[in-house]
């Protein structure tokens, strides 16, 4: 009986011994987690913010680079790698404003996106709610990006913020234009608020 209690013994020390083994590798990947988070987390931002960056503030008419000359009027940005090295402009995405007949097409992706879905939902929606249904996180650096869009499309005749903070397509802007010209079967039109 005394051999038995002593194999117990050496197999409960062996299980402890694994048990506070396992307990550091898990403490060990907790902080691996922990900074791989981290890393995920600035990539996306730096992420949202090169696609910010790219969708451009709103430049004047002739705040773009102008074609052949190699002229750049001012608020173009520039990329190189080193003094001397060769650089290429970057022209950003422009929002263009709206004007009678804007069906969306003109929009860079993303605020088409924005403006589609409050142009379905037919009633005012907050940046997270936009952030909700275009599927992005619910973050507050996702929240503020998705503001900055939306204060970006009302500056240009796109939206209204008809509360603070509240969103809808601007009157007469959220009918859907079909192709040739009429409103698609099922579609609402000028449902949008005014401001």
């Amino acid at each position: 009986m005394g051999s038995l209690l002593g194999r117990l013994e050496a197999r409960e020390g062996a299980a402890r011994v694994r048990v506070e083994e396992l307990r550091a590798e898990m403490a060990a990947l907790a902080e691996r987690l922990v900074a791989e988070e981290e890393l995920l987390g600035r990539l996306q931002i730096t992420r949202q913010t090169v696609i910010e960056v790219l969708a451009g503030p709103d430049l004047p008419e002739d705040g773009a680079v102008a074609a052949g000359t190699g002229t750049v009027s001012e608020g173009t940005a520039w990329s190189g790698v080193a003094d001397g090295a060769m650089a290429l402009p970057v022209t950003p995405a422009l929002v263009p404003a709206w004007h009678e007949g804007g069906d969306g097409r003109g929009l860079p992706v993303a605020y088409r996106d924005v403006w589609e879905v409050l142009a379905d939902a037919g009633r005012p929606l907050r940046a997270k709610q936009l952030c909700e249904a275009l599927g992005l996180g619910q973050e507050p650096r996702h929240v503020e990006g998705m503001r900055s869009k939306l204060k970006r499309l009302v500056k240009r005749g796109w939206l209204a913020e008809v509360a603070p903070g509240l969103f809808a397509c601007a009157a007469g802007v959220d009918g859907v234009t079909a192709p040739g010209g009429g409103t698609p079967t099922g579609q609402r039109q000028g449902k949008g608020s005014s401001s």
